[in-house]
């Protein structure tokens, strides 16, 4: 399983940007400051940090076009929790104006894109452009589901998952083998540790589970030796900014 080449993903961005702004759209009146599936975080919170990283994504491949690299934002994480923070309390109408101008923007920055330019390195992951049209899917599909607006992770398409898959391998303990078996398709292994874990499903419940989301289809089984077990514990999601020290 792997991720879209650069060729095919300016069209998933289109459409996960699509499905952001239908379920923006579907918040009532007031809405914004109901709890989001993010433990601590109203919509309001996650829709500004939806717009905040849209910003940011898109700034990375404006300065690396131009030969430049800023840091993904100002003042690191810290900057980024103030931001949201102040950004948290808007009005409904207020979110939905500042989500839709990020969203634009970001998708401008990457549809603007010569085939020779996603190699372009940048600040973010210390990688280059492609690396951020990526993390830009993420945000967009897996935030989607955390507005809780009635699109969940079982709409997530197959190359979605697969791509997590990939992503998320890094969230697997070092002492872990974990074995993937998507219904009605390949399994997959993802680490190398000496204590195995088959863990099998719907793909997009799979998917959900190794992003730190609830799995809406309630498929899950996992296994170790042939007996039923819990789920394992899994790593933290990893991070493109570096907390403070």
């Amino acid at each position: 399983m792997t991720s879209p080449s650069p060729a095919a993903l300016p069209a998933e961005l289109h459409k996960a940007a699509d499905a952001l702004t239908a379920a923006v759209d579907r918040i009532p009146a007031g809405g914004e400051k109901a709890s989001s599936t993010l433990p601590g975080w109203s919509r309001g919170h996650l829709l500004a940090h939806v717009a905040g990283i849209c910003n940011a994504l898109a700034r990375q491949v404006e300065y690396g076009r131009r030969g430049e690299t800023v840091e993904l934002y100002d003042g690191g994480v810290d900057g980024r929790n103030r931001a949201i923070e102040l950004a948290a309390g808007h009005s409904l109408e207020d979110h939905r104006e500042d989500v839709a101008a990020a969203v634009q923007r970001a998708l401008a920055a990457f549809d603007a894109l010569g085939e020779d330019e996603w190699q372009t390195r940048i600040a973010f992951r210390d990688g280059v452009i492609f690396d951020a049209g990526l993390a830009l899917w993420r945000e967009l599909v897996i935030h989607t589901a955390d507005l809780d607006t009635g699109s969940g992770p079982e709409t997530w398409n197959r190359a979605f998952c697969s791509h997590l898959f990939d992503f998320l391998a890094a969230r697997v303990p070092a002492e872990t083998r974990l074995v993937l078996q998507p219904m009605a398709l390949p399994p997959l292994t993802l680490g190398t540790g000496g204590s195995t874990v088959v863990v099998s499903g719907m793909v997009t419940d799979i998917a959900a589970w190794l992003a730190g989301r609830e799995p809406s289809l309630d498929s899950l089984r996992a296994t170790a030796a042939g007996d039923g077990t819990d789920l394992p514990g899994l790593l933290p999601w990893p991070s493109a900014i570096p907390d403070p020290k």
